[in-house]
C-alpha cells in the first residue's frame, strides 16, 4: 500500500492479527507474495462503505469494477449530490455526475472548485488521478444531430474512465454515403458506440461493416410512433447483425461503461 488512504482502508478491512499472520506466512515461505496480495485485494473488495444516512458511498468500487462510484443526478437534491461528490473527491477518486444541471454544478463547485460542467453531456467531472488507459479507440457515432446529447454523455463518461474517444456525428441511414465515407476510420476502433433514435437502424448498418463490438444506444428522439425511444430499442434488439449489444434508452453512460471494460481487456 503506497499511501495513507490505502493503509487506512487496509486497517479497516483486515483484522490486525489476520494481517500479522498473513505476513508471517509470507516470511516463512508458506504463501507467495502474489497469493498474499490476492487475499488483501479480496478483503479490500469487501471493505466498508461510508454511510451518509441518505446514501452509502462505495469507496472500493474502483477495485471491483475499474472506476469509482458514479452519481446519477436525477432524483437527488443539489445538497445530496454535493455531499456525495465531496466524499468521493476527499477519498481521492475521480468524480462523475450524470444527468445533472448547471445549477447543481454551481452548488458542487462551492465544495469542489475544480469540477467541470459539460453542458451537452449534462455531466460534472473532476479527474484527480489518471485511470489505466484503454488499449484502443472508442468511436461514438450518432445517426443525427438530435442524438448528440446522449452521445456526449457517452464521450465524457468514456474519457474519464481512461479511454481515447473519437466522435463521428450525423451519419445516419437517411444519407448512408456519409457513413460509408468513414468506413476505414471505423475499422480502426476497438469498440464502437452507435447512438440513434427514430427507427434505430444505424447500429445494424455499422455492425455489418466492422468486426469489433458495437454497443447500440436507442434515444427518445423521434415522432409519436417512436414511443419515446421504444421503437428504436426494439429495432436494435432485433438486429440481424452479429456483435451488436443494446443498452437502455438514452443510456450513454451505460454504453460508455461497457465499452470501457471491453477496451481495457
Amino acid at each position: 500500500m503506497s499511501n495513507e488512504r490505502e493503509v487506512n482502508e487496509l486497517k479497516r478491512t483486515l483484522d490486525t492479527k489476520e494481517l500479522q499472520e498473513l505476513l508471517l506466512e509470507v516470511s516463512r515461505g508458506e504463501i507467495d507474495t502474489n497469493s498474499a496480495y490476492e487475499k488483501i485485494l479480496s478483503s479490500l473488495r469487501r471493505a466498508p462503505f461510508e454511510n451518509l444516512g441518505f446514501a452509502k458511498i462505495d469507496h472500493h468500487r474502483d477495485l471491483r469494477q475499474g472506476f469509482p462510484e458514479v452519481i446519477f443526478g436525477i432524483g437527488k437534491t443539489p445538497s445530496q449530490i454535493t455531499s456525495i461528490a465531496e466524499c468521493i473527491v476527499k477519498a481521492g477518486d475521480n468524480l462523475l455526475v450524470t444527468r445533472t444541471t448547471l445549477e447543481v454544478h454551481s452548488e458542487v463547485q462551492k465544495i469542489v472548485p475544480a469540477c467541470h460542467y459539460h453542458p451537452k453531456a449534462r455531466a460534472i467531472t473532476l479527474q484527480q488521478r489518471q485511470q489505466q488507459s484503454g488499449q484502443g479507440t472508442i468511436i461514438v457515432v450518432t445517426a443525427g444531430t438530435s442524438d448528440i446529447n446522449v452521445a456526449e454523455e457517452a464521450v465524457v463518461s468514456a474519457e474519464i474512465m481512461g479511454n481515447h474517444v473519437e466522435r463521428l456525428y450525423d451519419v445516419g441511414v437517411a444519407g448512408l454515403h456519409r457513413l460509408l465515407q468513414e468506413h476505414e476510420r471505423l475499422t480502426t476502433a476497438k469498440v464502437i458506440i452507435v447512438v440513434a433514435g427514430m427507427e434505430g437502424a444505424l447500429p445494424s448498418v455499422v455492425g455489418g461493416l466492422v468486426q469489433v463490438p458495437v454497443i447500440a444506444v436507442p434515444t427518445s428522439v423521434g415522432y409519436g410512433a417512436n414511443f419515446g425511444g421504444l421503437s428504436a430499442l426494439l429495432g436494435m434488439l432485433n438486429s440481424c447483425t452479429t456483435g451488436v449489444s443494446v443498452v437502455n434508452i438514452d443510456n450513454g453512460f451505460g454504453a460508455a461503461a461497457t465499452a470501457s471494460r471491453i477496451n481495457h481487456l
